[in-house]
This record gives structure tokens, C-alpha cells and sequence, in this order.
């Protein structure tokens, strides 16, 4: 299941927060706890089930989580939740955005997702054992799931340019310290068990958690590009590599020989030029239109004159 995060300010152009609320603050927060019911009635009305919704760690931050579906069904919800989200704070008088990074120094906005294969009858979890050994399998990560979060891993640096598809989205993956303490956004390529701190996440069997995609990410891409990352992943016998079972934003530096994510879109999309595999799965055609595309987009960005330069070296 997709989780959801999302701000909401007074308007587009003022990202001032409109509460000090914090993670699961369950104090009545004026417009925003009405926001978020609203809101599911809104997509319950549409057919789309609500597992969970609270207020997030950043002040006027929030998260609604959808349940779990197929892939297809899943980009539909999001793509409609999106909607109903952006309706629902017109007619409430303020202002949601998804954007990765809207505030400097407050954590982005992700777009988790939980991911597990089933049959063709939806009645068996491939991905689920309770016979498994070694880092994966005693997670009660099958020897499939294995392989297949061996292709995230594997493919996790290309992955960005698809999940992280902006500018802005690198301001999330390689932020500082917030004033929440953490950033709960990777900046390197690990796994582990129920930790929020790396990458990706086995909080339970059966399942795994990619913390990667924010909340810019086209969810159509976003489940094309896991799926191919991941069967590539269980055709060559990926191995996710080993397992870290510490806190990354305190002890990380203590990891050697795990790669950083991309630190701008420019090195994610040559890092996703360079992964020939991935880009033949998500097709040729598709990853040289997108490619042309995004690498327009930096170059308008790079040829913007910023505050900070003229600020930094206007008295050179």
C-alpha cells in the first residue's frame, strides 16, 4: 500500500505552516483535523479504502495511507487521491502540496510503498515464508522476495530518476538534520528489518517498505520501474546485499562500501542512462523521450540565476 504525505499551507505562495503538530499529534489542530476526514470521506465515496491517516512529524505535514491493491489499481488511487487532496483544501480554504521539500529544514514529502507478489488468484504472498534462514529469510522474506529486493538494491541509483523525478526531490534524499531530529528520507542504498532509517524496510513477513519515491513521483512509473527492477532482480538471483540493522542518521558513517544515492537529478538520470537493463525494461523509446525531457528540465534549472548566487558572489 502507497503512503501518502503531503503539507498544507495557507496558499501557493506562502509555505508558512499552519500548526506546530507533530508525529500522530492527536490534538485537535483547527482546519486540519477536519481536513484530513474530509478528505476520506471523499475517497471512501469513491471507492478507495483508508487504512490509516495522522498528522506527520513536520509541522502542518500529514499522511494518509491507502490500502493495498494491484499495481494498476494503485497508480489510479494515487493519482486520485491526489485530487481529492487538492479538492478538498480549496473548498477549506488552504492550500496541499506534495512538492518533495516545500520548507527548508523540515522533513519532504515521501511516497512509501509497501510491496509484495501474489498468484494469479491473490490468495498466496510470494513473497511471505516461515521457513527461511539467513538475513532475508528470517524476516519471513521468501528466497523470491529476496531476489527481488535484490533488483531494488541492485537497480536503487537508476531507480531515483524515476522515483525521485525533480530538482526539488534531492533536497529530500540528501537533507541535513531537521528540527524533528531526522530527515526519514535515505541518502544511501540499505536494507534492514522494521527501521526507518534505511532505504528500504522489512517491517514484517511477506512484504518490504521502499522509503526511496517522494511525493512528485508518477505512480504509473513508479510501480513499472519497481517491477522491473525487481524481476530483473529474481531472473539473475539478486542478492540485496547484507543486512544493517542500525540507526543510519547516527551510526551510517559506520557503513563502508554502500553506494549514496544520487545527489542531484543530473547524476540520477546518467545513472539511469548507464543501467542499459533497466532501461530496456521500461522500454527504449520510453526511457530516451524521458530522458530528453528531464535532462531539459536541469538545464532550465541551471540556467537560472538564484538568490544565493548573487548573494554569495555579487561582491567578487
Amino acid at each position: 500500500h502507497p503512503e501518502m504525505e503531503f503539507f498544507l499551507f495557507g496558499s501557493p505562495h506562502d509555505p508558512t505552516p499552519l500548526d506546530d503538530g507533530s508525529y500522530f499529534d492527536m490534538t485537535p489542530l483547527d482546519v486540519q483535523q477536519d481536513f484530513r476526514r474530509a478528505a476520506i470521506e471523499m475517497l471512501e465515496k469513491t471507492g478507495i479504502s483508508v487504512e490509516y491517516s495522522h498528522h506527520e512529524v513536520a509541522p502542518s505535514q500529514h499522511e494518509i495511507d491507502l490500502r493495498y491493491a494491484d499495481a494498476l489499481t494503485t497508480a489510479d488511487n494515487i493519482m486520485t487521491f491526489r485530487t481529492v487532496v487538492k479538492e478538498v483544501a480549496i473548498e477549506q480554504g488552504v492550500y496541499a502540496t506534495f512538492m518533495p521539500k516545500p520548507v527548508e529544514g523540515l522533513t519532504g514529502n515521501g511516497c512509501h510503498a509497501h510491496i509484495s507478489v501474489w498468484d494469479k488468484a491473490g490468495k498466496k504472498n510470494i513473497f511471505a515464508t516461515t521457513k527461511g534462514t539467513g538475513q532475508t529469510g528470517e524476516l519471513g522474506l521468501s528466497e523470491q522476495g529476496a531476489h527481488f529486493l535484490g533488483g531494488i538494491m541492485k537497480h536503487a541509483s537508476a531507480l531515483a530518476a524515476i522515483t525521485n523525478p525533480t530538482v526539488n526531490s534531492y533536497k529530500r534524499i540528501n537533507a541535513p538534520r531537521t528540527t524533528s531530529g531526522a530527515t526519514w528520507a535515505p541518502n544511501t542504498v540499505t536494507w534492514t528489518g522494521n527501521n526507518r532509517t534505511h532505504m528500504v524496510r522489512v517491517p514484517g513477513p511477506g512484504r518490504f517498505e521502499l522509503r526511496l519515491p517522494d511525493g512528485a513521483v508518477n505512480p504509473y512509473l513508479l510501480q513499472a520501474v519497481i517491477i522491473a527492477a525487481g524481476l530483473d532482480g529474481v531472473r539473475t538471483k539478486a542478492d540485496p546485499g547484507k543486512r544493517h540493522d542500525i540507526d543510519m542518521y547516527a551510526e551510517g558513517h559506520k557503513v563502508k562500501g554502500a553506494p549514496k544515492l544520487p545527489l542531484n537529478m543530473l547524476d540520477a538520470l546518467r545513472e539511469y542512462d548507464k543501467d542499459k537493463g533497466l532501461k530496456a525494461a521500461m522500454g527504449d523509446e520510453f526511457s530516451a523521450a524521458y530522458l530528453k525531457m528531464k535532462h531539459q528540465e536541469w538545464n532550465s534549472f541551471t540556467a537560472h540565476f538564484s538568490d544565493w548566487e548573487k548573494a554569495n558572489t555579487l561582491d567578487i
